[in-house]
C-alpha cells in the first residue's frame, strides 16, 4: 500500500519520507529543503570552477616556461667539484656546493641523485631535503638573503688589506683591542 500524500502529489516521489520532507522533489534526497540545489549540482560546479582553476594556472605555466629558462638535467661533476645544470636553451651552469645555502658541507655522495621539479624550476637534493630554485640561482643567489649577507660578512672579516694591517699594528703598540666595558663598571660598581 502506497502512503497517502498531499492532494497533486506524485505518491512515487513522498512515498516513506518524514512528513517535513514530503514536498522534496530533488532526486528523492530527504535532506533538501523545497527549492534547495542539489549537493551533486553544488559539488559538478565546484568541480568546474577549481578545473577552470587548474586550467587558468597550466595556461600561466606554459606562458612562464616559455618565457623562462629551466633546468633539463643536473648532475655533481665529482672530477671538477661542481654541480651542473642543463638549462633549456642547452647552456650549462656549474657552481661548488660548498657556495650554495644547505649544500655547503655536504659530501658527494650527499649530492646525488639531484631531482628537476616538473617546472623545471626547482633543483632538489632528496639526501640532504634541500632545495635550489633556479631564476634566483641564475641571478647569481645562492642561497636566503640571509644566509648570503653572513657570507658575505664572513668573507669580509677574512679580508686582509694594507689598511687593516696597519690598524692591527697601531692597536698591538697601543695595548691591543680594547677591552668591552663590564656589567660593573657600567653601572658605576666599584
Amino acid at each position: 500500500m502506497v502512503p497517502e500524500t498531499n492532494a497533486g502529489e506524485d505518491a512515487r516521489t513522498t512515498a516513506g519520507l518524514p512528513p517535513q520532507h514530503a514536498n522534496n522533489r530533488l532526486a528523492g534526497d530527504p535532506g533538501l529543503e523545497t527549492g534547495a540545489t542539489s549537493p551533486a549540482i553544488l559539488i559538478g560546479r565546484t568541480f568546474m570552477e577549481l578545473d577552470e582553476q587548474i586550467d587558468r594556472a597550466n595556461r600561466r605555466a606554459q606562458e612562464l616556461g616559455a618565457s623562462h629558462l629551466r633546468a633539463v638535467s643536473a648532475n655533481y661533476d665529482s672530477s671538477k667539484g661542481q654541480i651542473v645544470v642543463c638549462l633549456s636553451s642547452r647552456l650549462d651552469v656549474a657552481f661548488s656546493p660548498r657556495d650554495a645555502e644547505g649544500l655547503e658541507g655536504a659530501t658527494p655522495a650527499q649530492l646525488e641523485p639531484i631531482e628537476i621539479s616538473p617546472s623545471g624550476f626547482d633543483i632538489h637534493f632528496p639526501k640532504l631535503d634541500a632545495d635550489l630554485y633556479l631564476p634566483a640561482l641564475l641571478e647569481g643567489f645562492l642561497g636566503s638573503r640571509k644566509w648570503m649577507a653572513g657570507r658575505l660578512g664572513a668573507t669580509g672579516g677574512r679580508s686582509t688589506s694594507a689598511a687593516k694591517a696597519s690598524a692591527a699594528r697601531k692597536n698591538g703598540r697601543a695595548g691591543g683591542r680594547p677591552r668591552k666595558a663590564t656589567a660593573t663598571a657600567a653601572a658605576g660598581g666599584s
